[in-house]
């Protein structure tokens, strides 16, 4: 997963759409597209499940998995098939780490900010606004973060449902939401990078690289390590037993030592599907006390400490006392806290059991993403072969909002979750 600034937004980013900018750069996104991530193609069916409801007069939502750093862009290429902007619903990081220009370029292709940490009032409205005034789908990835695991959708957050539902309640028009699966594949067959990339990463984790042995037992061989060690970090000792059981333990341990040590209560709920929720409170919770503590400082006419950035300068400052970290002073325990609140989303983003299920080139290729990003700590996985995309609209839902027939946010949410899952399983299927 990519490290971002977890902090209050500097600026709201609003939308400008332009349909003429979305047209006159659809060769130049091509091109970006092609040329960074080497797709030669983008197919996508079911386009008459958006056009529909459109040509009806009613707000759209479509609500893609977000398996790719390319989904978004991939979709949009699709769109431009059939000349129709999009909406997009963008994490407000996106906007804060691009240059100006791109800041500008996406806001003319309907992109706006939101601050998934906190309550984006603003986006939220927003996002309301489009679904019962534009004449284009508004998308919102409800995984909320990229998983790396195109076969598997991560559980869905809330938010893109209460959209949906805040847009149909104030009856101005209809609103339908529609599940769209997007699967990347290779064309060119990637496995000889893959084992080069095995190679290299047996390495930084002290392993001896092992050429000889099947690639699926080496990257479970590599997650193994690198698995040990957190356990060693974290938990004091190694544990036995499966992935899938033991990467879930250490979550929960992470997660629970961080809550209990920011006075936020745990209700005992150790499900999965619960991790990101309890994330977005403790970062919010750590970002609230950051400039609690940052304003007091600076009432108080103390100097504000300028914080050394990158985690592993002063991680060893902690390692002698986790519990209490006397070294460290309100700031760095408050930064060291945010990056293990990261780790606990590193953890959540494997399942223990995705490439065990289907060791296939396109999981092992995913998997191997993820460990470039995680253990290499690159912004973005190297691309190792040509690519397609196929990309499927299912059916739209409508928004129920008589009395006595109200469908609620947690309701939908599973719905569109399990639609989704559908339509890739779909996919899938005719490969």
């Amino acid at each position: 997963m990519n490290r971002q600034p977890y902090a209050v937004p500097p600026k709201w980013w609003a939308p400008r759409m332009s349909p003429r900018w979305v047209r006159a750069t659809r060769g130049w996104r091509a091109w970006r597209l092609r040329r960074a991530q080497r797709v030669l193609e983008v197919h996508a069916d079911g386009w008459q499940h958006v056009q529909g409801p459109l040509s009806e007069g009613k707000g759209v939502l479509i609500t893609p998995n977000h398996s790719a750093h390319y989904d978004s862009a991939a979709l949009y290429l699709a769109a431009d098939q059939v000349d129709l902007p999009l909406y997009f619903m963008t994490a407000w990081q996106v906007f804060g780490m691009s240059s100006r220009f791109d800041q500008w370029a996406m806001q003319r292709l309907g992109c706006f900010s939101i601050d998934r940490e906190g309550v984006d009032r603003q986006a939220f409205k927003q996002a309301v606004r489009v679904l019962q005034n534009e004449p284009y789908p508004l998308v919102v990835f409800p995984e909320g973060d990229i998983y790396h695991t195109s076969d598997r959708v991560t559980p869905f957050r809330e938010g893109a449902a209460a959209i949906a539902l805040m847009a149909a309640k104030r009856g101005e028009r209809p609103v339908v939401a529609v599940p769209c699966g997007i699967k990347f594949r290779y064309v060119d067959d990637p496995t000889g990078e893959l084992v080069t990339l095995a190679d290299e990463l047996e390495e930084r984790v002290l392993l001896r690289p092992a050429p000889d042995r099947p690639l699926p037992e080496r990257v479970h061989r590599i997650a193994e390590a690198v698995l040990a060690l957190k356990e060693l970090d974290f938990l004091g000792h190694t544990r036995s037993g499966r992935l899938r059981d033991r990467i879930p333990f250490l979550t929960q341990s992470v997660l629970r030592d961080i809550e209990e040590r920011h006075g936020i209560a745990w209700d005992g709920d150790e499900s999965l599907a619960r991790v990101p929720e309890r994330v977005k409170q403790l970062r919010q919770k750590l970002i609230d006390e950051m400039q609690r503590r940052a304003a007091e400082e600076a009432a108080s006419g103390g100097k504000p400490k300028r914080l050394r950035r990158k985690k592993a300068e002063y991680r060893h400052l902690t390692r002698l006392s986790r519990d209490g970290a006397k070294e460290l002073g309100w700031r760095e325990r408050m930064h060291l806290d945010m990056d293990d609140i990261f780790f606990v989303m590193q953890c959540y983003s494997y399942p223990g059991d995705y490439l065990v299920e289907k060791p296939n080139v396109e999981r092992m290729a995913e998997t191997l993403d993820k460990f470039e990003e995680d253990i290499l700590q690159l912004d973005l996985p190297r691309v190792r072969g040509t690519r397609r995309v196929a990309i499927r609209f299912g059916e739209p839902l409508a928004m129920q909002t008589e009395k006595g027939k109200r469908t609620g946010a947690d309701e939908l949410t599973e719905t569109l979750q399990g639609a989704v899952q559908r339509l890739i399983d779909d996919l899938n299927a005719g490969e």
